[in-house]
């Protein structure tokens, strides 16, 4: 079982070690808000895919060619409902009490804002199922600048805003790998972009590279609220039972 973690630590007490380094003294929101995010993230593409098979059958999930296409299924409740709730915590982000908080904060409320036009804007209707008869293509277009923006803030976070230093930390060397990962993250997340920009404007199917772009979205996150770090410590705590 994961437990999210939260606790931050004591402003008198800054610590360079890696347990005391995943609550700093001037961070605003906890480490269980960013597990959360990184959890809806990670969840999203799978349980997407469970429900529509269950519900749908696996000629319907044949012509999904999107993440998107799942609200035409089974799976919209999950679909919409993750989606808001990642807004929701997304709206929520505080971040650090540092320089850089104006960026931390506007970067997720543009991701949020656009994690909602995302979910009640829908993409147009897949093969074979009839479409919504209040659907225009103004609200195909908002879906997917919406979506380009939600996936271009999820690589700002990981690119720029989580490997930043604020004045006076110290870059240990757990900082430093860390730093390295997100980097990656990005950098797939980037790439997932071009590659489901490609593929749309040649007429096929999106939903690899935007599953892996939200796994790594979710993994920087995770590993950012020191996730890891919390189910390591719980399995050595159950080894120990």
């Amino acid at each position: 079982m994961v437990t999210l973690t939260g606790v931050r630590s004591d402003p008198a007490k800054v610590s360079t070690s890696v347990a005391q380094a995943a609550s700093r003294p001037d961070d605003l929101s906890d480490n269980a808000h960013r597990q959360l995010i990184g959890y809806i993230g990670l969840v999203l593409p799978f349980l997407l895919v469970v429900i529509a098979l269950t519900r749908d059958g696996i000629e319907r999930w044949r012509n999904l060619e999107s993440i998107s296409a799942y609200y035409y299924t089974g799976a919209v409740a999950a679909f919409v409902g993750m989606l808001v709730g990642l807004a929701l915590f997304l709206f929520t982000y505080r971040g650090y009490a540092n320089k850089y908080n104006r960026a931390d904060r506007w970067a997720a409320k543009t991701a949020a804002v656009a994690s909602i036009v995302v979910a009640f804007f829908p993409t147009r209707e897949p093969v074979g199922v009839s479409a919504l008869s209040w659907w225009t293509p103004t609200t195909g277009v908002l879906h997917h600048v919406a979506a380009i923006v939600l996936f271009t803030m999820f690589a700002i976070f990981a690119l720029w805003l989580f490997r930043l230093t604020a004045d006076g930390e110290e870059s240990v060397a757990d900082k430093r790998r860390r730093n390295k990962f997100y980097l990656f993250c990005g950098i797939v997340i980037v790439g997932c972009i071009g590659w489901a920009g490609f593929n749309g404007l040649n007429g096929r199917q999106i939903f690899w590279p935007e599953s892996i772009a939200l796994i790594a979205f979710a993994m920087s996150w995770l590993v950012k609220g020191y996730a890891l770090n919390t189910i390591v410590g719980t399995a050595r705590s159950l080894l120990r039972s």
